[in-house]
């Protein structure tokens, strides 16, 4: 059965054509046309510890596979840690759809979380086609991975290492619409004249495409437009760090897959104050405060949590708590991060 996608970059809004459409193929030439497949080596191998089901146990139709891109940088590997640790707590509650887990590891090779974390390893992209923007290895991975991997559940869950679950995920989809998180920095409609030049604009929304099978028709065209996009330097200048989100966006269209908006799929701090009922922390921005609990964004703070803090190795264990004033948001992170490295074993050997 053809996997659905469950959260995806936001919605198209229906009305980009691009013109280097490539077919949807099952054997995928590498993506400087050599051709072939890059599956030597350690690429496809899978190792998936507390992974097995019960003998005749089934899936239940509505669960969904949690599917998360990472890279072997330690900066990458404590926050995989964090984010699988929250994954096995919030799976266990009630009301949550969660199934399997996959972390899909690009860089070509094993590292020393694979007996820790459900991992594939799949290859990146051939060396200097990224142009300096890992993020473009994202599509490239799902298509290595969906090519090989099998999957029991029905829908999947695109992740990143900087969630945290904080409440039960139910499967949001819905009618054969994927749900979708609406990030205030996507706005197709304001890109238009940056698109003009590669992309065709209609007016006329796209047809509802049959949702089975959207994943494995979309990734492929993700991954030619977003490289297609990269490729243009004015395009990549006009879109920057987000245009992978936006190759998205127009793949989707492409193959007529519209999304159901959930602003509760997740907060980023520090914007947003409150935890609520939505489901996961994404903190990709850092949260700087005075010793008065005052936002000083753009500024280090007196205190602060900034991922970006710790590129070469995992922030220490019981980060101090912020000042009070500071949003319930912020507190909840901390207190998230503080409860998975005191419970991960290894966490202080920067493993």
């Amino acid at each position: 059965m053809g996997r659905r996608f469950l959260h995806l970059p936001p919605d198209p809004q229906s009305g980009f054509r691009f013109r280097y459409l490539q077919p949807r193929i099952r054997r995928h030439p590498l993506p400087d046309g050599s051709g072939g497949r890059i599956f030597g080596g350690p690429a496809g191998r899978s190792r998936r510890p507390n992974a097995q089901r019960p003998a005749g146990c089934g899936v239940r139709q509505e669960a969904f596979h949690v599917a998360l891109t990472a890279t072997d940088a330690p900066y990458s590997r404590w926050q995989c840690r964090i984010m699988y640790y929250w994954y096995k707590k919030v799976k266990a509650m009630e009301g949550s759809d969660m199934g399997g887990f996959t972390r899909i590891l690009h860089s070509g090779d094993s590292d020393n979380l694979m007996d820790e974390i459900p991992t594939v390893v799949v290859q990146p992209l051939p060396r200097g086609l990224d142009r300096g923007y890992i993020v473009l290895n994202r599509p490239w991975a799902f298509v290595q991975w969906l090519e090989n991997a099998t999957i029991e559940e029905d829908y999947i869950l695109m992740a990143e290492p900087d969630h945290v679950f904080v409440n039960p995920l139910p499967n949001l989809a819905a009618g054969g619409y994927p749900a979708a998180f609406p990030f205030f920095y996507i706005k197709p409609t304001s890109m238009r004249r940056s698109f003009e030049s590669i992309i065709q604009w209609r007016e006329a929304p796209c047809q509802m495409s049959t949702p089975s099978a959207q994943l494995e028709k979309i990734a492929p065209t993700w991954m030619n437009v977003s490289l297609k996009m990269k490729s243009d330097p004015e395009t990549d200048k006009a879109f920057g760090w987000v245009l992978e989100m936006y190759a998205y966006a127009v793949a989707s269209a492409l193959h007529g897959v519209q999304h159901i908006l959930r602003k509760d799929f997740m907060i980023q701090p520090p914007w947003d104050l409150e935890v609520g009922k939505s489901f996961i922390i994404h903190y990709t921005y850092g949260c700087d405060y005075n010793m008065k609990g005052e936002l000083t964004y753009g500024k280090i703070g007196e205190w602060r949590f900034d991922k970006r803090s710790h590129l070469q190795g995992p922030p220490p264990r019981n980060i101090s708590l912020p000042p009070p004033g500071v949003p319930e948001s912020v507190v909840t992170l901390v207190k998230k991060v503080n409860e998975a490295t005191a419970n991960i074993p290894g966490w202080d050997n920067g493993r």
